[in-house]
């Protein structure tokens, strides 16, 4: 059985709130917004820190606790075209619809919780719960390309334990274990345009039954945890001055689950199905350098390995498996640099500058994951109440660079049902806030 219609599952899920390139989320904390994250890996603001790097945990004094969301809002649109067979007076022709939507993506939020403790001169330890990975995508039931999927919805939780040793007063050390929990749910419809008396007896043809527009065609949902590492440090070469180094292992999970719809359960009875996913490993080389008394100066060159993600294959229970789809990614780089400066005891401004390169080129594009070059331009605050409590401000605008063309085919047993072409555009504000405690 060819499920082809699958094309995005989880991770066309994954696309629609992405903000770095793939469908990696780059929202950590309000405070790294500000600068358009430039120098995570070397920047200990706040609890927030061990989110990139859990070394900066010898850098933070006492117990502190960050919590905060950020608040998403993608502009989102696709413009382009469905052609499909259908029968005419000669034959089978291939006729043309239009197929352009907006609001792909719904508004969302983002949470995340940190806590610090400095034990002693030497060790820390800490605990980041926050999300690196999510998304909600939706398109009207009989929408043209709801073929391709009608609905995608995931969340990930990750729950990070951290531990970090000060080897001297140059270098400090940090690890820590990444615990993931995964929930997913996709689903994709029967778009208007099978309704057409010249389109049922192709259906036939291929083995489909007539189908009303709207009808459930396909849904999965399923969940897993999972686990993974990762390992950072920071040196100081000179009073003021930081460089960081963290590294994220990825993380392999298997989504297990029910499997519903015409195409997977054409009794109308749900099996169970499976897929996997990976969540590729990141790496993040950074920079802090405190110039003056009021201003500091960071910079970060991001990596993640995408090419890891190469092939999605759903299993069945019986044994029998299915390539889904070959999304091809490439590994991605991404640099930023910003800056923070502070005007009084109270109150830090911030700013940053980012280019994130996509991780697909235009021939394995698709319109589950329209990923492209991205600039971001960030600016922010931090306003201190106290010695204690600090309340961190941060909006971001994500610019695509260009459009991305997409053209894409739904086959069924290695026929042609519909080929999308078209372009999506679009762009997201983000809108962040923190508040740190120290205890």
């Amino acid at each position: 059985m060819k499920y082809r219609m699958l094309s995005g599952v989880i991770a066309a899920a994954l696309a629609g709130q992405a903000h770095a390139a793939g469908f990696q989320l780059a929202e950590t904390s309000a405070t790294g917004l500000g600068r358009a994250f430039a120098g995570e890996a070397a920047i200990a603001d706040n609890a927030a820190a061990q989110g990139r790097n859990p070394a900066l945990l010898t850098q933070l004094e006492g117990r502190q606790l960050s919590a905060g969301a950020i608040f998403v809002a993608p502009d989102v649109a696709a413009e382009g075209t469905i052609s499909h067979p259908h029968l005419t007076a000669d034959g089978v022709a291939m006729k043309t619809v239009a197929a352009d939507a907006g609001d792909l993506v719904p508004n969302a939020w983002v949470p995340n919780f940190f806590y610090s403790n400095r034990l002693n001169d030497r060790w820390a330890y800490g605990l980041a719960i926050n999300s690196n990975y999510g998304l909600k995508s939706e398109l009207p039931a009989t929408h043209p390309a709801a073929i391709f999927g009608s609905n995608t919805e995931i969340t990930t939780i990750e729950f990070n334990p951290n531990l970090a040793f000060k080897v001297n007063e140059r270098l400090s050390l940090g690890a820590g274990v990444r615990f993931v929990y995964g929930d997913g749910a996709i689903s994709g419809t029967a778009p208007g345009w099978v309704a057409d008396p010249d389109v049922a007896p192709l259906l036939g043809m291929i083995g489909l039954p007539p189908v009303a527009p709207g009808t459930e065609l396909k849904a999965l949902s399923g969940d897993d945890y999972a686990w993974g590492y990762k390992l950072g440090a920071t040196w100081q070469p000179a009073p003021g001055h930081t460089l960081g180094l963290s590294y994220h292992s990825e993380v392999e999970l298997n989504l297990e689950g029910d499997a519903g719809g015409l195409l997977y359960a054409p009794d109308g009875l749900a099996r169970p199905g499976k897929l996997g996913l990976t969540l590729p490993a990141f790496a993040e080389l950074a920079s802090s350098h405190q110039l003056t008394d009021a201003w500091r100066l960071s910079a970060s060159v991001n990596w993640t390995q995408w090419s890891r993600f190469d092939d999605l294959v759903a299993e069945f229970p019986d044994g029998s498996t299915d390539l889904v789809k070959e999304e091809e990614f490439k590994d991605n780089w991404r640099v930023a640099i910003g800056s923070d400066y502070r005007l009084n005891e109270q109150l830090v401004l911030r700013g940053g500058v980012a280019y994130d390169r996509t991780a697909v080129d235009d021939a394995h594009r698709t319109l589950s994951i329209p990923d492209s070059n991205r600039l971001w331009f960030s600016t922010g605050l931090g306003y201190a109440f106290s010695e204690r409590l600090t309340l961190d401000l941060a909006v971001t605008y994500i610019h695509s660079q260009g459009d991305a063309p997409i053209t894409e085919t739904f086959e069924v047993d290695g026929t042609a049902l519909a080929q999308y072409n078209g372009e999506v555009t679009g762009s997201v504000w983000l809108a962040g806030a923190q508040l740190s405690y120290k205890l």
